[in-house]
Parts: C-alpha cells; structure tokens; sequence
C-alpha cells in the first residue's frame, strides 16, 4: 500500500507544468476512434484512467500508436468499432465508464464494461435510466452500479431531456448516444457544467448547437479526424493554486493551463477567499482556451462559497477545504451533494482528515462547514481517492508536524509524477510502501 510521508513545508517556488487534462485526454481517445482518418493527440495525460479508455478503445479495433511526446489515433468511422473479445476495465474512471455507456449503446455489437471495486460502488443509473428512454438495452447491478452489460442495437431513439443535476458526464454519455440516435436529442442542463465533449465534437465536424441551458445534436453525423494538444489540467493545477497561496513568501507559475470558463470555479473560488491569482499569455488551442497561472501567497478569509460556481469546481473541493482551514472565519459550502458519489464520499473523507489535524470542519448533506485554524500533525486515510491523498498534502505545507496519507496509489489514475513536482518546487513529500 502506498503512503505519502509530509512534512511542514517552506515558501513554493519556481515554473511548472502540470499533466494533461483528464477529461479533454479521455474525450480525445473517444473522439478520434470513431472519426474519419488519422488524428494526431499532443500533452496526453498518461495516467490510468486516460490509458484505460485508450486501451478499451484498442480491444474494439482501433489503431492507436505512440509516437515520443504524441499519439496517433487511427480512427474507424463512426460505425467502425468492432466487438471486444473480453469485458472492457475502466479501472477507477467514473468519466469513462458514464461516457462509454452512451457510445456503447448504440453500436451493433454487445459489450460489457467493468470497474475496480470504487468505481463498482458508484451508481450508474443516472446515464441508464435516460438510455433506456432511448431504447437502449442495459443491464447493471442491483443498486445501478458495474458490471454494465450493453445489448448494442442500432435503434436507438432521440429524446428530449431535462437533467436533474448538473453533470458533464450525463450530458457527455447523452450526446454520444446522439450520435446514433435517429432524429436529433436534445439535453437540458440545470446549470452550467464543462463544455469539452460540445467543444470538441464541434472541432471534429460535428454540429452541435447550444442555446442557453439546451445543448442539441442530430443523429447520423460523421466526425473528421482533428489534430488535439490538451491543454494543462486545472483540477491538477488546483493543488498548486492552493499550496502557493497557504505557504508563505511563495510564487508560483503555472504554464498552458486549460481555462475553460467552466472548468474556472476553483480560481473564482479562490479569489473571493483572497486568493493573488493572475492569468497571463492568453491563447486558444484546438478550441480550448489557455493561459498561464501565477499565483502568490495571500491571507485567505472565510467565505460562503457561491451556489452557481459549485459545478464549475466540483473535482477540485478537497483541496478547496484545505485553502478553508487555512483561512480566517468560516467557509461554507452547500449544493455539493454529487462530492457524496465520487472515488470516496469526498465530504465524509475531507471532514474526517482535517479533524484528524484539529480544524473544526462539520458535513453536511450536500457541503461542509470549516472553520480556519491551526493544522497539526496526524494519519489520514485517503480512502484510495486521489484528490483526497494530494488534498492533505497540500495541507501538510502549514501542518505542525508530520502528516501521513494512507492509500495513494491511486494518485497515478490523474496525476502521474505529482510526489516529483510537489517536491521540485518546495512540498516535502515522500512516497513509500
């Protein structure tokens, strides 16, 4: 079992790059498989859960080739794929699984997909129910969770959809299904979330519109291969943001992050806290736009986290908590309830470890409240979860002594090399077994 060994940390210093976006690399591999020709991915996140996918999408025919720093997708058509000889394993990726089962449904052939034993407790129902109104044929678990077991037929049905909670994920499988849906399927989302797979379908030659909260895509439509240079992961940068701003006399450049305006809740965020955080060197990449992030040590206060920036920085509450115990007064946060579904109940396992290290941290239903203090020494349990694990890292930087994180191996599934680039510019971690 893999464990992180902190200690209280110094100033933070120096210019980094952080791995590729996730959900850009895991849309990427998606994509290219069942476009017309040849497409060329730059900045790939090689983590587990972006190899997964790319690895499911080699047991269904498609060619795909690494070449130094970038990969060769050859893809199929959009009818190309061909039946796996074995169950697909998505390993820990929630994207993945809920993104697959959309594309899946509407193929020729059967297919099942399967999981670790955290994504096998995550529940599915919420891409399965709108799926069979589609005439898609599934078969999960009893409590809507993995095995998923997909009958492919080639019938399936446009619907209109109003999205009870806000989820890129939902609306990703969704629009994929669309694809292979006779008329056009239209999805309605509560609130804005990440707009990668619209983005980048676009790119790919695929008409999608969006009008307000209504996102609408025709069946029937070929993708044309596109060349993608994923941009810096901002869920990944997080940890940095949050590290430089508790540590003092620190500053810290963040190269060719990805600013998709809704993926930017965790900068918002943060600077209503207080934060000193400034974009740079603004440009657009394949669609999504970058910038540079430099960030300084700031004195952070208390805050009632907004309700419409929650989806904007869903992945990135953990180490948000850790910028709240370092604050002065009270953050609340509500409207949080999908943190209770994540690798771990990311509520739970965030209140539990910073009461470990003595901040006053309450859950609640759908959010926490955490009251800024001192942070002392301790053992926290990551609960396998990854940004649970880099989450306490981050706050072993302000900690009175040593902070232990237990079962972390999974930090490999987003963030590959995270213990070398903490340790480069000032975090004193170790990673043992």
């Amino acid at each position: 079992m893999t464990y992180f060994k902190c200690s209280p940390g110094r100033s933070l210093s120096g210019s980094i790059r952080v791995p590729g976006d996730k959900s850009i690399s895991h849309r990427s591999i998606i994509l290219s498989s069942i476009a017309d020709g040849s497409s060329t991915i730059k900045g790939f996140l090689e983590g587990e859960d972006s190899l997964n996918t790319l690895k499911a999408f080699q047991a269904m025919g498609v060619s795909i080739e690494h070449q130094a720093d970038k990969i060769i997708v050859n893809g199929v058509g959009i009818n190309g794929l061909s039946k796996p000889a074995k169950k697909l394993d998505m390993g820990n990726s929630g994207t993945a699984m809920r993104l697959l089962i959309g594309l899946l449904a509407g193929q020729n052939f059967d297919s099942e997909l399967i999981g670790d034993t955290s994504l096998s407790s995550r529940p599915m129902n919420r891409v399965i129910d709108p799926l069979r109104s589609m005439e898609a044929v599934i078969d999960s678990d009893i409590n809507g969770t993995a095995p998923i077991r997909i009958c492919g037929q080639s019938n399936l049905q446009s619907i209109e959809y109003d999205m009870p909670m806000a989820s890129a994920q939902v609306k990703s499988c969704l629009l994929l299904a669309g694809l292979y849906a006779k008329g056009e399927t239209i999805v309605r989302e509560p609130a804005p979330t990440r707009d990668h797979s619209e983005r980048m379908l676009r790119g790919f030659g695929c008409n999608v519109s969006t009008k307000g909260n209504e996102i609408r895509v025709a069946g029937g439509q070929r993708l044309s291969a596109n060349d993608i240079d994923v941009p810096a992961d901002i869920s990944s940068a997080a940890f940095f943001l949050v590290a430089a701003s508790i540590a003092e006399n620190s500053q810290l450049t963040l190269k060719h992050v990805g600013v998709n305006p809704t993926r930017t809740g965790v900068i918002d965020i943060l600077r209503l806290m207080g934060a000193d955080i400034v974009l740079s060197n603004h440009r657009e990449i394949g669609g999504e736009p970058v910038a540079d992030l430099t960030v300084r040590s700031a004195k952070l206060k208390g805050i009632d986290i907004p309700q419409e920036l929650v989806p904007l920085a869903i992945d990135e509450f953990p180490v948000i908590f850790v910028a709240a115990a370092c604050a002065d007064g009270i953050t609340r946060l509500t409207g949080a309830a999908e943190l209770r579904i994540k690798e771990s109940d990311r509520i739970q396992s965030m209140a539990d470890g910073l009461n470990i290290l003595g901040i006053n941290a309450v859950p609640s239903e759908d959010g926490m409240s955490v009251t800024g203090g001192h942070i002392g020494e301790g053992n926290i349990e990551s609960h396998g979860d990854h940004r649970i694990a880099m989450a306490f890292s981050v706050a072993s930087l302000c900690a009175s002594g040593p902070v232990k994180i237990f079962n972390c191996a999974n930090v490999n599934t987003s963030f590959p090399g995270f213990v070398e680039l903490a340790s480069s510019v000032g975090i004193r971690i170790i990673s043992d077994e």
